[in-house]
């Protein structure tokens, strides 16, 4: 046997003794309602829907602060707030996020922002020892010509998409970030990567909203304005996966009961959607009835986006809200806090 293949197999064995140790050294945990719990960025679409599952289930020791009472950026004072308060579990949803448009506009300050934020914080959370800790990937920074569907391995097997690059780079470092304090510390630290989320408290300005939120107001005007047709980009062809922002939610709370591995693990819901499909689902929710007219001179962007969520659906998590009844809350949630905006 040539001596490469024998240091491989010997690499390949201190790899699976590691792995043993982690596993039967690792802090089991179980979140008690008497736990202190910290969401940060709790005011965000994805923080406040894991905040209000967190009370429906009955936790109810929550650290919640507010940009202007914790600037998270500030490794000083993110670093006091964690050894006076002391967490037992801290779930990371703060972020600094735009559309194709601001990411392409400030790139340096989406790369700056999101990686203090997520560095300060999973620093702070090493220090003082937390119990377990969560942060929040994108599948937006998965490489631009990933093979579909999308599975984890995939991350850093290619560049991200060039007009989300300061943001991924940032959101990678995380995940990175994360992984090596659980090789490193054995910190149960861990990370999800989910997939295209919408729903309450989501964003509907124009100028940085997804296309769910866009197309509800687009479809929403056009209906009040009596207009005939509402006029959309590309072709209607590209598939899509979306994933209601309480089914987020509740696959972080269950991932940090279930879940123990240095990788990230993805969360979607495995159905697809056209742009076209997506289109007409929310013009009926909406009550539109006019024309949908596709401006093939715009991008499509990628023809397919989907994450391979087999190992999260492996462990017992699967998604509960259905699109249509997704797409209904979402335009009632626009109805009652967004029509004037």
């Amino acid at each position: 046997m040539q001596l490469s293949e024998e240091l491989n197999l010997y690499i390949v064995h201190l790899d699976e003794l590691r792995k043993t140790y982690m596993k039967y050294n690792s802090r089991e945990v179980s979140m008690e309602n008497t736990d202190k719990i910290y969401v940060a960025g709790h005011t965000g679409m994805v923080g406040s829907s894991i905040v209000r599952h967190l009370q429906k289930s009955g936790y109810h020791n929550l650290l919640l602060r507010t940009h202007s009472e914790l600037d998270l950026t500030d490794q000083q004072a993110t670093k006091i707030f964690f050894e006076q308060e002391r967490p037992d579990y801290v779930f990371i949803a703060a972020a600094k996020v735009g559309g194709i448009q601001a990411n392409s506009t400030f790139p340096a300050d989406f790369l700056y922002v999101n990686l203090m934020i997520n560095a300060n914080i999973i620093h702070a959370a090493h220090e003082v020892g937390v119990k377990k800790l969560l942060a929040l990937g994108s599948s937006c920074i998965y490489p631009k010509f990933a093979e579909q569907p999308i599975h984890e391995e995939a991350l850093l097997d290619g560049k991200p998409e060039p007009t989300n690059e300061g943001y991924a780079i940032a959101k990678i470092s995380a995940l990175e970030l994360v992984k090596f304090f659980h090789l490193q510390y054995n910190d149960p630290f861990i990370s999800c990567m989910p997939t295209n989320i919408y729903g309450e408290n989501d964003n509907f300005d124009l100028q940085g909203s997804h296309v769910i939120p866009a197309m509800i107001r687009k479809f929403h005007t056009a209906k009040v304005e009596g207009a005939d047709s509402v006029t959309l980009w590309g072709t209607g062809s590209p598939l899509r996966e979306f994933l209601y922002v309480d089914d987020l939610a509740d696959a972080c709370v269950f991932l940090m009961e279930n879940y123990d591995e240095e990788g990230h693990i993805n969360i979607g819901s495995d159905e697809e959607v056209s742009m076209k499909e997506l289109a007409e689902e929310i013009a009926s929710v909406v009550g539109f009835n006019g024309e949908l007219i596709y401006d093939a001179e715009k991008p499509d962007g990628a023809p397919r986006r989907l994450v391979d969520s087999t190992r999260v659906h492996e462990l017992g998590w699967q998604h509960k809200v259905e699109l249509r009844e997704g797409l209904e809350r979402s335009y009632q949630y626009f109805l009652n806090n967004c029509i004037d905006k």
